[in-house]
């Protein structure tokens, strides 16, 4: 019983605080819709572009989870970033 209550506590820690692409975004100064979405997998390839973006600071985790929320709310997507939103 006690380890099923210290794996709850740690999951539950985790994902507190873990963040969402949107957030991360916001940290970074990055809006998704400033971007087609070919453009922001570009950024993603290069380390000299994510150095510009400040991306390259993020653990490999974060970094797929911000490249996934930039890809899927640029400017030419299904549900691009509205301003204000």
């Amino acid at each position: 019983m006690r380890k099923i209550f210290v794996l709850f506590t740690l999951l539950l820690t985790v994902s507190l605080f873990s963040a969402d692409g949107k957030t991360l975004a916001k940290n970074l100064g990055l809006s998704a819709s400033s971007k087609a979405s070919t453009q922001w997998n570009r950024v993603f390839k290069k380390a000299k572009k994510m150095a510009k973006y400040g991306i390259d600071k993020l653990s490999d985790a974060d970094k797929g989870i911000l490249k996934a929320y930039l890809v899927s709310h640029a400017a030419d997507s299904d549900s691009p970033e509205a301003a204000g939103m």
